[in-house]
């Protein structure tokens, strides 16, 4: 897989997602609430701490810089 998020995008998705997680286990919403912002952050943390996202390759966006697509050299 190559990064197709990065930047100050990376992070955000992060914490934009521990915050969704974190809302959804305390706010005392209602079940399916609770579980659309579980399953929102989980996404978001996933997306954010691998840095890929599938519908980024599907719409052709990429946010990583060139040099990170760069496989290592060994």
């Amino acid at each position: 897989m190559k990064c197709n998020v990065g930047g100050i995008e990376r992070p955000l998705r992060i914490g934009i997602g521990l915050v969704a997680v974190l809302v959804g286990l305390f706010a005392g919403l209602s079940s399916g609430m609770a579980g659309a912002a579980l399953a929102v952050g989980a996404i978001l943390l996933l997306t954010g701490a691998v840095g890929f996202c599938p519908l980024f390759m599907l719409f052709g966006i990429n946010t990583c810089s060139p040099s990170s697509n760069v496989p290592p050299q060994s």
